[in-house]
């Protein structure tokens, strides 16, 4: 079967190598000229299997006020002429429940331990290089309450197979000394030993460069697509670029553009864009080096996130409903700045050009939970929706796609992914 993925970010990308070890002929298209270029390319580096828990929250509630009008707040909304924002807000506030929260854990952590797996057997494969790393991740706190409240989400996911710890800012700091040169006033954290980390973009690549090796392959860069042509109630082609694309099937993994692609055959997508920016340190001798931490860092009250990849260090941050208004503002940027000298003082920050920064867009469904199934249109199937777990679910979306294209019976239920 010829099946012709739509986006190569690493939702499409580990789509279609799944696909391609089914057998089947597979054409990747992107309007970027190289994988893993778009939401992808700058994004926290973590792989977060056992840290899922929605933003949907029952807090949302009692913050809204803070995240709509202070200037400190990690979550910005601002509003837009765009009705799609406000049909995705209210979505999310309905989702904003106890029972929905527990729910969507409980779907997310499955998917994310399947893809945990995937990501295994077929680095064991392939030995690809992508700074990958399993050093475990703490997740900070600075106020009592946020770490009992934490407590009780570790004691709720145990049973779901997380093994995870909560601990006093000492033994924190015993497992990650980087933290002991920290300006903030850490109460604890919770440790997760399990959690990895490595370089989206990186990956995306190389697992490109794997395919290309097959014969059955084939990737189409640089060619937005803006035409499709319908036969019966069903895509036949699409324009990419210069070209059109037939195919038996076709997947729809455009990230944040996917809405775009959705109306060109009637279809809606509870979509949104999160957006969010990171920066990337490089550690460039060897006192920055070991200054920089090991293990992943998550500062919980501000929502910035540390992944070591390598010699490199990247940070990021925030959620701002935008639409997509793609500037990186100078705020944005020192913030992230600011975390990094109070955490890792000594990692020697560079001048701004040197850090690369980046902002991107996180495709979220209002639930926190990705659409992975078929659409509506009989031969277009759906993955999309991961939002900020993009690269901690990409694997075990991919996994699930190919399941049901195949009729095979998955490693999880994906009753909980399909498209309503």
């Amino acid at each position: 079967m010829h099946i012709c993925v739509l986006g190569a970010g690493v939702i499409g990308v580990t789509t279609a190598w799944r696909l391609l070890q089914d057998g089947h002929q597979v054409t990747l298209v992107d309007g970027r000229d190289q994988a893993g270029a778009g939401t992808s390319q700058g994004n926290g580096a973590q792989l977060s299997y056992s840290y899922v828990a929605p933003l949907a929250d029952p807090s949302v509630w009692s913050k809204w006020a803070y995240y709509m009008f202070s200037s400190e707040s990690p979550l910005t909304i601002k509003p837009t002429l765009d009705p799609a924002q406000y049909r995705w807000l209210y979505e999310f506030l309905r989702c904003c429940n106890a029972d929905r929260v527990r729910r969507t854990t409980i779907e997310l952590l499955q998917l994310a331990f399947f893809s945990r797996d995937q990501l295994k057997q077929w680095n064991d494969q392939l030995n690809l290089r992508f700074d990958y790393q399993s050093s475990g991740k703490l997740v900070m706190y600075t106020d009592a309450a946020g770490l009992e409240g934490a407590r009780k989400q570790v004691q709720f996911q145990s049973q779901f197979g997380c093994e995870q710890q909560v601990l006093d800012a000492a033994a924190c700091i015993a497992i990650e000394p980087a933290l002991g040169k920290s300006q903030r006033d850490w109460v604890g954290g919770v440790y997760t030993p399990s959690e990895e980390a490595g370089d989206c973009p990186q990956f995306c690549r190389a697992l490109v460069a794997a395919m290309q090796a097959h014969p059955q392959f084939r990737f189409i860069g640089s060619a937005r697509v803006a035409q499709v042509r319908m036969q019966a109630g069903a895509l036949h082609a699409v324009q990419a670029g210069n070209e059109w694309v037939e195919a038996d099937r076709f997947v729809l993994s455009f990230g944040p553009e996917s809405p775009d692609f959705a109306r060109l055959v009637g279809l809606k997508l509870p979509l949104y864009p999160l957006k969010g920016y990171s920066i990337t340190v490089p550690l460039q001798d060897e006192a920055s080096r070991a200054a920089a931490p090991q293990v992943s860092i998550t500062d919980i009250a501000r929502k910035i996130v540390y992944a070591r990849l390598g010699e490199r260090l990247r940070v990021a941050g925030r959620i701002e409903l935008v639409g997509m208004e793609r500037s990186i503002p100078q705020r944005a940027v020192e913030e992230l700045k600011t975390g990094v000298r109070e955490l890792f003082p000594a990692c020697g920050l560079g001048e701004d050009a040197t850090l690369s920064p980046w902002s991107g867009f996180r495709p979220a469904t209002p639930s926190g939970v990705p659409i992975v199934g078929p659409s509506p249109v009989g031969n277009l199937h759906l993955n999309l929706g991961q939002g900020a777990l993009g690269w901690t679910l990409a694997c075990g979306s991919a996994a699930l796609v190919a399941d049901q294209i195949a009729g095979r019976k998955s490693a999880i239920d994906d009753a909980a992914f399909r498209y309503a």
